[in-house]
């Protein structure tokens, strides 16, 4: 991350003082121009050493972070699970991702919905899109903020926490955060290519399975 944004990090955050961490942070879960693995030990910092508390910075960072959230829990809700299953259709090929796909994460939100936003929360990048899933298939309104709440909020303790004890050296938290979170973005390319290239393989072992399921139907009738 260059130094200009880390200048404009800190200006808009001295500037807003609590408005700004709360700005950053919605913007961070919109549409991520900065990640929070560096505004949050920033904040933690100017907690330290100026006029925040290291309260009020996890309070206006996990509010700013769950609008966002909201936001998009919200429009992947409205768009629900027809108009979902057509874009799937067409598209769903450059997603890795068919209809079966979509019913084991409906089937695994309804059993482990709460531990899953709560783990994703805590998990840079997937903390930004756990919330379409989430949305998609309906998971209750509570459940999401409540449990998205606890973790968004856990996250936000820990690196404004080591920003603050960090002080004026948060730059030591960039150095650890930032390979994690690269090394987890690398995963999910990754996955992305595996998935591309494991393709047509899966589709024909679930193919195959569907015929032998209608067969196993079939001689039982008779």
């Amino acid at each position: 991350m260059t130094s200009w944004a880390y200048d404009w990090v800190i200006l808009l955050i001295d500037w807003g003082g609590y408005g700004g961490v709360f700005l950053l942070m919605l913007l961070e879960t919109v549409f991520p121009p900065i990640p929070s693995e560096v505004v949050l030990p920033i904040a933690g910092m100017r907690a330290a050493n100026g006029p925040l508390g290291l309260p009020g910075v996890i309070i206006a960072s996990t509010l700013g972070t769950m609008t966002g959230n909201t936001i998009w829990y919200l429009a992947a809700r409205s768009v629900g699970l027809d108009r979902f299953r057509y874009f799937i259709t067409r598209y769903g090929r450059w997603l890795t991702l068919d209809w079966y796909d979509i019913e084991k994460v409906q089937n695994m939100f309804g059993r482990f919905g709460a531990g899953i936003v709560f783990g994703g929360r805590m998990l840079p990048t997937i903390r930004t899109f756990i919330s379409v899933p989430a949305g998609i298939v309906r998971m209750p309104l509570v459940l999401f903020l409540a449990w998205s709440t606890i973790g968004t909020s856990l996250f936000a303790a820990a690196l404004a926490g080591a920003g603050y004890w960090a002080g004026a050296q948060f730059h030591r938290i960039e150095e650890i955060a930032g390979p994690i979170s690269s090394a987890i973005v690398v995963g999910i390319l990754a996955w992305y290519v595996w998935r591309q290239l494991t393709w047509h393989r899966r589709h024909a072992v679930r193919a195959a399975r569907a015929v032998k399921r209608a067969d196993g139907r079939g001689d039982r009738r008779r």
